[in-house]
């Protein structure tokens, strides 16, 4: 995967143009034997061309916006673009208005002269973090891609294609949202990095909301530094080069309860081995408990935040268009209709007080590891019974889930050698720590490619 550096220092140079890197990512989604028909919902082709030929204009009269002018980007079907029906993957939302105007974020990067090629295939309404869509197809993880028809492993949701369109070629960068793990979780599964700034960063305006406690908007991208750069836009902010932090001293939290239970054994075998080479290049990694999740999960058992929150929203649609939407998805939004005012303020109010007790547990270290995923991304087939998918479903987001709960940054970053099963490594960092996390994120992502 071409990093977006790499891919700036190319322009730069005049070793390649925007109009060659659309056409290469057009072609890839255009290929009948790959996964641009179920990653993408919409392809940009005229708009992507008609604007990398613009940018390659402005950069040879030194006009160009900055200096990523002209790399192709993918935006998740969640994004308001102006002109477009915002359908978050689902089929209810057809008869729905055009946006008026385009998401914050996505004239960010506009602004920066990204080009969009496509709006990219989630899980209908962002409600699981599988991947899976009845509606528009579900895309395939990279790993053990079988042939047509015998069905190929889940990609991590909610922002499926939005990781598979990395992945493959198909985009430089991608805009995903992440309300329980869901820029984390298809990283993951796809073998490229995830991240979920603090939530407050990033504006939502434009954006469809899942539980506006919860949701934000991150990238899924080749590496630590790409996703820094994207990050920074959509914060508002200029980008710049990464500092990775030293490792030698570095201090890392690793839990031992929870985030363990039921872990796979390639995934324990990666994670362990991960931790004894940070460990031996200096780093200071120290295994402990903390009662806190326990209490995050005694406090959601019912459902939390999400199913509440969506369910303010989707009660009206839901009444006209219930059946519309995906099964799966309705049930787990149709809970919230059950959890009482009394029950939403109590859940609140020890969020408040989880996330104090979090700070103060955390405040020693500089960040805490842990797998992203519990598993493997399993067999689209093996989900077809609606109990095992709840039950994996449950599994896929418990440990991505503690950061948005806990409102942290929190970054995924593949840990498995070139050729073996995905497993990815979750660094959390501290509430407004972006910065920090990412220049210790890029240390680890160093040994993690030796």
């Amino acid at each position: 995967m071409q990093t977006l550096t790499q891919a700036a220092a190319s322009l730069a140079s005049g070793r390649t143009t925007a109009r060659k890197l659309i056409e290469t990512c057009l072609e890839r989604i255009a290929d009948p034997g790959g996964e641009g028909a179920r990653s993408y919902v919409a392809v940009y082709a005229e708009q992507a061309r008609a604007s990398a030929d613009a940018m390659d204009m402005l950069r040879r009269v030194g006009r160009a916006p900055g200096p990523y002018a002209g790399l192709p980007i993918s935006l998740k079907d969640l994004f308001d673009v102006a002109g477009e029906v915002t359908a978050a993957g689902s089929t209810a939302l057809a008869d729905a208005k055009p946006a008026t105007a385009h998401a914050a974020v996505v004239s960010r990067m506009l602004a920066q002269g990204f080009v969009p090629v496509g709006r990219t295939n989630m899980t209908e309404f962002a409600f699981s973090g599988l991947g899976i869509n009845p509606h528009f197809g579900t895309p395939r993880s990279p790993w053990q891609r079988d042939p047509e028809g015998s069905g190929g492993r889940i990609p991590g949701g909610s922002s499926s294609g939005a990781a598979v369109s990395v992945a493959d070629g198909m985009a430089l960068a991608a805009l995903g949202t992440d309300t329980g793990g869901s820029c984390r979780i298809p990283s993951a599964f796809c073998g490229v990095v995830g991240y979920k700034p603090t939530a407050r960063r990033v504006p939502l305006s434009g954006v469809l909301p899942l539980a506006p406690s919860l949701d934000s908007v991150g990238p899924l991208a080749p590496s630590v530094q790409c996703c820094a750069i994207v990050d920074a836009i959509l914060a508002g902010q200029a980008p710049r080069a990464l500092e990775p932090m030293q490792l030698r001293g570095l201090r890392l939290a690793v839990p031992g309860n929870l985030v363990m239970d039921g872990v796979d054994s390639v995934v324990a075998e990666v994670f362990g081995r991960t931790l004894n080479r940070l460990g031996a290049l200096g780093a200071r990694v120290t295994h402990l408990a903390f009662p806190q999740f326990e209490r995050m999960a005694a406090v959601n058992a019912q459902g939390g935040l999400a199913p509440a929150e969506a369910y303010a929203w989707h009660r009206t649609l839901l009444a006209r268009q219930g059946d519309a939407y995906d099964p799966r998805v309705r049930s787990r939004i149709e809970r919230g209709a059950a959890m009482t005012g009394s029950e939403l303020i109590a859940l609140q109010t020890a969020r408040i007080e989880i996330r104090a007790s979090m700070d103060a547990a955390t405040s020693p270290f500089d960040a805490v590891v842990m797998p992203t995923t519990p598993m493997l991304p399993p067999r689209i087939d093996s989900l077809e019974d609606d109990a095992e998918y709840t039950r994996v479903n449950n599994l896929v987001l418990r440990n991505t889930s503690l950061a948005n709960f806990l409102d942290r940054c929190s970054i995924s970053i593949p840990a498995s050698r070139r050729g073996d099963a995905p497993v990815g490594l979750m660094l959390m960092g501290e509430t407004g720590g972006d910065e920090r996390l990412f220049a210790i994120a890029a240390a680890v992502e160093s040994v993690l490619k030796e």
